[in-house]
C-alpha cells in the first residue's frame, strides 16, 4: 500500500465528512505508519463519531510521538480524558504539559479540579490566576473554590482581585480584596473599597460582619462587640452542642490529661517561641500532655534530628484526619481538657472541637478574641486583655491569669548579643522609633500619628520591617504625601531570629500599632531591652502590649489615648535619660518580674486547669475564673547577661 496516498485519501475523506471511510483507511494504515499525523487524524475521526475515550487515547499516542515537549495533542488528550471521567489518565496527560496550564485556563481547570478532589490544595497555586481571568462560567465557579486568605501565597491576591473586579457586589470578595490591600499597605485601595462597608455600618447594617474573617476583622475593628459578630453563624447551636458533649460519660484519671491542638508544633514558629518552655515544665506527676498535631510535614522535616518533640508531650498526628476523625482520636485518649491554640488564625482547625473531643474545651494563645462558632467552655486571658467589660462579648467563660496570658521562654530564646547601629544600618545621631509589627497592622490612622511624631521630633527616624519592596513603596509614598522625607523612613530586611533579637536594642523606643498590637513582637522587643510605647486598647487584640508592659513593671508606657501616645513619643524623643532609665529598668526587671518567668506561668496555668476540672467533676457549669497569684519573686531566676 502506498502510505502517502492512503493518508491523503483518509484526510480527504475526513474533509468530506466521510468519517467511517476515513477511519477504515487509517485502521489499515496504522500498522505500518505510526506517526503523529496519523494518530491525530485518527483522533479527529473518533471524536466526530462520538468516541471520546478512544480519541483521547489516540491524542495521547500522538503527543507521545511529538518532538514538542508541550505537545498540543497531549493537552487534547488530557481534556478528553477528563470529559470522559477518566481522571487518572487526565492527570497523567495534564502533568506532562503542566507548564502550559499557567496560561491555559482549560488545562488548568483539569489539574485544579483533580487536585481539589484529591485534597491536594498545596498543588493549585500556579493555576489560580489564569482560572480567575477566564470568562468561562465553569472556570469562575472553580475559581471561587480556590479563594484563600493566605497572604504568604502570592497567587491568592490576583485570584481575589480578578474575581472582585467581575463581582464587586459580592461582600466576601470585597472583604478578601481588603485583606490583601492592607497587607500591601495599599491605603488608596483600602480607602476606596472599604467605603461601601463603612456606609453599611453607619446605617446600622451589621450583616456585613457575618461574612468577615474573624482574624482579619480584628485588624480594622477595635470594637469587641462587633468582633463577636465576625463570621457569626446562628445555625450552629453552641449551647446544645456543649450540653451533649458534657453529658458523655467520662472517666477522670489520677492525672489531669491535657490535650493541645495546633499546627504550630515546630520550634521556629512564633507560638512555640512563647510556649515551648511551658510544655517542657508541665509537672508530669500531675499532668499527662498530648499534642494533637496538624503541623505541615515540611516544618517537621526541617527540624528533624535537632528538636526532640517528646519533651513537649506525647504527639498524636491528626493532620490527615477529618475533623470528626480527629475528635474521635482525642476522645479515645480520654483527654480531660482540650486546649485549642489556633482559634480563627490561618491553619487553625478549631471546628474539630464541634465534634466533642473532651468534657472541657478551651482556647488560648493563638487568637486574641472570642472564637465564634466553636464549642468552647473557656478562653484563657488575663485582667488586662479580658477585663469584666469583655464578658458580655464572649460566649466562652473568661479565665484570667494573674500576671499575663502570654507565656515566654527564657531558656530556649536567644539572649541579645552586643551589636552596633552601623551593623544594622541606623544613623548614630538620630532618635530611632521602631515598629517590627506585621504590614497588615499598619493603617492610616496610626501612620498619620507616626508622621506627626516625626514632624514634632525632627531629629528622629522610623525603623520598619516590611515584607516586600511594593509594600515599602506604598508606605513611603503615603508618608511623602504627609510631608515626611523618605530618608527618615528606614526599612530593615528579614534576618535570622538570633540577629533580629540582637538588633532590636539599637532602637530607642518601640512604637506600637492599633487596633492590633504587637503580641510576640512586643515581648521580643522587651526581651531585647527595648521599651515599647502603646495605647490603652478596646479589645483583646489591642490590649496585649498593655498586659506585657504591666507584667514587666512599665505601666507608664501605656498611654491613655492616641493623643497621649503621640505626646509621650515626642517627649521621650527629647528625653534620652528617660529612655536609658527604661532600658535599665527592663534589664533589671526581666529576671524578677513575671513576664519571662516560665516556671511561675506554668504553675498558674496548671492551677487554672485544676479549677476547670474541679468544677466539671462536681457537675458545675463553666464560670469565669480568676486564677490566684503566687507570691512575687524576690530573687532573680535567670540573667540576660
Amino acid at each position: 500500500m502506498n502510505t502517502n496516498i492512503s493518508f491523503a485519501a483518509a484526510s480527504k475523506d475526513y474533509q468530506k465528512g466521510q468519517y467511517l471511510k476515513s477511519l477504515d483507511v487509517l485502521n489499515k494504515l496504522i500498522d505500518t505508519q505510526k506517526d503523529v499525523k496519523t494518530y491525530v487524524l485518527l483522533a479527529k475521526n473518533l471524536l466526530k463519531l462520538g468516541f471520546k475515550s478512544e480519541a483521547a487515547s489516540a491524542y495521547a499516542l500522538a503527543g507521545g510521538l511529538d518532538s514538542n515537549q508541550e505537545s498540543p495533542y497531549t493537552r487534547e488528550a488530557a481534556l478528553l480524558y477528563f470529559a470522559c471521567g477518566d481522571e487518572e489518565q487526565a492527570l497523567l496527560q495534564a502533568l506532562r504539559v503542566m507548564s502550559l496550564a499557567r496560561s491555559d485556563a482549560e488545562l488548568a481547570s483539569v489539574l485544579v479540579s483533580i487536585h481539589l478532589k484529591q485534597g491536594r490544595k498545596d498543588l493549585i497555586s500556579p493555576y489560580r490566576k489564569v482560572i480567575s481571568e477566564s470568562s468561562n462560567p465553569d472556570h469562575v465557579r472553580l475559581a471561587v473554590q480556590l479563594l484563600g486568605d493566605d497572604i504568604l501565597d502570592a497567587t491568592n491576591e490576583p485570584l481575589v482581585y480578578n474575581l472582585f473586579k467581575k463581582f464587586p457586589e459580592i461582600i466576601p470578595l470585597r472583604l478578601l480584596a481588603l485583606v490583601f490591600a492592607r497587607e500591601a499597605c495599599d491605603f488608596d485601595v483600602v480607602s476606596k473599597e472599604f467605603a461601601p462597608i463603612q456606609k453599611m455600618l453607619d446605617k446600622g447594617d451589621l450583616s456585613v460582619l457575618e461574612r468577615d474573617n474573624p482574624f482579619y476583622n480584628l485588624h480594622w475593628c477595635g470594637d469587641e462587640a462587633l468582633n463577636a459578630l465576625a463570621s457569626h453563624n446562628p445555625s450552629i447551636p453552641l449551647k446544645e452542642a456543649a450540653a451533649r458533649r458534657r453529658a458523655v460519660p467520662h472517666v477522670w484519671g489520677e492525672k489531669i490529661r491535657i490535650g493541645y491542638l495546633s499546627s504550630d508544633f515546630w520550634a521556629g514558629h512564633a507560638t512555640m517561641k512563647l510556649l515551648r518552655r511551658v510544655l517542657e515544665l508541665h509537672d508530669r506527676d500531675r499532668f499527662e500532655i498530648t499534642l494533637f498535631c496538624h503541623t505541615e510535614q515540611k516544618y517537621l522535616e526541617h527540624e528533624a534530628g535537632t528538636i526532640d518533640r517528646s519533651l513537649w508531650g506525647d504527639v498524636c498526628i491528626v493532620r490527615d484526619m477529618t475533623d470528626e476523625e480527629a475528635a474521635q482520636a482525642i476522645r479515645e485518649r480520654q483527654i480531660d481538657i482540650l486546649v485549642d491554640l489556633k482559634g480563627h488564625t490561618f491553619g487553625g482547625r478549631s471546628r474539630i472541637l464541634n465534634y466533642g473531643g473532651a468534657p472541657i474545651q478551651a482556647t488560648w494563645l493563638g487568637f486574641p478574641g472570642s472564637v465564634t462558632d466553636v464549642d468552647l467552655d473557656y478562653t484563657i486571658g488575663d485582667r488586662f486583655v479580658l477585663p469584666a467589660s469583655s464578658e458580655a462579648h464572649y460566649h466562652e467563660k473568661l479565665v484570667r491569669m494573674p500576671d499575663t496570658y502570654q507565656p515566654n521562654d527564657p531558656a530556649n530564646r536567644p539572649k541579645p548579643r552586643p551589636t552596633t547601629r552601623a551593623e544594622v544600618g541606623l544613623p548614630e545621631d538620630a532618635f530611632v522609633f521602631a515598629s517590627f509589627n506585621a504590614n497588615r497592622k499598619i493603617n492610616t490612622e496610626i501612620l498619620d500619628v507616626w508622621c506627626s511624631i516625626l514632624k514634632r521630633a525632627p531629629k528622629s527616624v522610623l525603623w520598619l520591617m516590611l515584607s516586600s519592596p511594593r509594600t515599602q513603596a506604598n508606605l513611603r509614598n503615603y508618608m511623602n504625601r504627609k510631608g515626611i522625607d523618605s530618608a527618615r523612613v528606614i526599612f530593615c530586611p528579614r534576618v535570622s531570629y538570633e540577629e533580629h533579637i540582637d538588633r532590636q536594642q539599637m532602637a530607642d523606643l518601640g512604637i506600637d500599632t492599633y487596633p492590633v498590637n504587637g503580641h510576640t513582637t512586643t515581648s521580643e522587643q522587651l526581651w531585647g531591652g527595648l521599651p515599647v510605647l502603646t495605647v490603652k486598647g478596646t479589645n483583646f487584640a489591642s490590649r496585649v502590649s498593655e498586659s506585657l508592659l504591666n507584667t514587666i513593671g512599665l505601666p507608664e508606657l501605656v498611654a491613655t489615648d492616641i493623643a497621649a501616645y503621640e505626646d509621650m513619643a515626642v517627649e521621650l524623643a527629647n528625653s534620652p535619660e528617660r529612655i536609658a532609665s527604661y532600658k535599665q529598668h527592663i534589664r533589671q526587671n526581666a529576671s524578677i518580674m513575671p513576664l519571662f518567668d516560665a516556671e511561675r506561668f506554668t504553675l498558674h496555668l496548671e492551677k487554672s486547669y485544676e479549677i476547670m476540672m474541679e468544677r466539671a467533676k462536681m457537675g458545675l457549669e463553666p464560670e469565669h475564673i480568676d486564677v490566684p497569684a503566687l507570691p512575687p519573686r524576690t530573687e532573680p531566676f535567670f540573667s540576660l547577661d
